[in-house]
């Protein structure tokens, strides 16, 4: 059983954070529609390695919703929909006649998950930005040495808090009747994930001092590989380090003044580490938290990945299931990435749409090859 089942999203979101919550949903069995543009569909379709991360376990519906007909589909989605999640610009939706308060105020048991930089008001809501934008907002570069993430954690955050609305919203109606309009930002939901680096700040209180644990960094080997050290200020795990790197003095050596003497130290740490190979630390420090700084190829052939089923397949196709197990059972992918505008015909019939508007969406949509 995948606990929402009999449950239809509609899906109005491109590219990152609002697929990315499709995906989820549509993982604990949701119903997933999305709806793109005819010309193109989602532009990360652009992008087949990013789209297949993300766009799995979905209705593709190709509406062009500039037209009288594309609106009126749409519109018959959402009035059989459970979850409408959209990722348009503030005020867009609106204009589009699927006004979040309106459509609310009309169907109280509609959860309406409107996903955007910064929200749907304040000074900056109109502002363009992306994720690089929002972690440096955030404060999460360092501002004396920044340098590009290679995560999309704004994404992330973002399409996080808006799967948490969605389901938020569902119990809501259960509860109360009401499902809502919730409002995600992009950086609201950053500075969630940075709070015990701001509230601290907020407060006036010592900041979390955790990487300037000499235990705690990333250090060369003498094959030109890396180890990962993540000894969060554990004085066991510290003593078993010195003992390993045959350092006998700085065994006894407790966090704070760690901290302080960090500089001296990284410095007798590094030279220790860079005098074997990564194979010889990981076989050495097998009973302290390090890890090998790893690439795709070599995460996915971890044993770990297998034992736990991580990595099924559909239609040929290798997806990361969801991180989440009930009672032993991992909710994954139960369809592929659909093409654009596969199931228009399909979903259209199901809302009761037909005559002459699905005639004229169907006459929209480019010819197949």
């Amino acid at each position: 059983m995948r606990p929402l089942e009999g449950y239809r999203v509609v899906s109005l979101a491109e590219q990152y954070p609002g697929p990315f919550a499709a995906m989820v949903l549509g993982d604990l069995g949701a119903d997933v529609v999305a709806v793109e543009r005819p010309a193109g569909g989602d532009p990360a379709r652009a992008f087949p390695g990013h789209f297949a991360a993300l766009g799995r376990g979905r209705r593709s519906v190709a509406l062009d919703l500039k037209t009288d007909a594309g609106r009126a589909a749409c519109r018959a989605l959402v009035d059989r929909a459970d979850v409408l999640l959209e990722g348009f610009r503030p005020g867009v939706l609106a204009r589009l006649g699927l006004d979040p308060v309106a459509l609310t105020a009309a169907r109280p048991d509609l959860v309406v998950v409107s996903i955007s930089g910064f929200g749907q008001d304040g000074p900056h809501r109109d502002r363009p930005a992306h994720d690089l934008s929002f972690q440096a907002l955030a404060g999460l570069l360092d501002p004396a040495a920044p340098a590009v993430p290679s995560l999309a954690q704004a994404d992330v955050a973002a399409g996080l808090f808006a799967t948490v609305a969605a389901l938020a919203g569902l119990a809501g109606r259960a509860a109360y009747g009401r499902g809502g309009h919730h409002d995600v930002a992009m950086l609201d939901a950053l500075l969630a994930f940075a709070a015990t680096r701001l509230v601290p700040a907020a407060n006036g209180l010592p900041s979390d001092s955790l990487g300037e644990d000499p235990g705690y960094g990333v250090y060369a080997t003498a094959d030109g590989r890396w180890l990962a050290l993540s000894i969060a200020f554990e004085d066991r795990f510290w003593r078993a380090l010195c003992a390993a790197l045959d350092l006998p003095d700085l065994a006894g050596v407790p966090g704070a003044e760690r901290v302080a003497r960090q500089v001296e130290l990284r410095g007798r740490v590094a030279e220790r580490i860079a005098a074997h190979d990564l194979a010889h630390w990981e076989d050495v420090l097998a009973g302290v938290p390090v890890a090998p700084v790893r690439g795709p190829g070599e995460v996915l052939d971890d044993p770990q990945i297998a034992a736990r089923g991580l990595l099924p397949r559909v239609d040929g196709t290798a997806f990361l299931r969801q991180p989440l197990v009930v009672d032993g059972h991992g909710p994954g992918p139960a369809r592929g990435v659909p093409g654009l505008g596969e199931h228009t015909e399909e979903v259209l019939r199901e809302a009761g749409v037909g005559g002459d508007t699905l005639a004229a969406v169907l006459a929209s949509l480019p010819a197949s090859d």
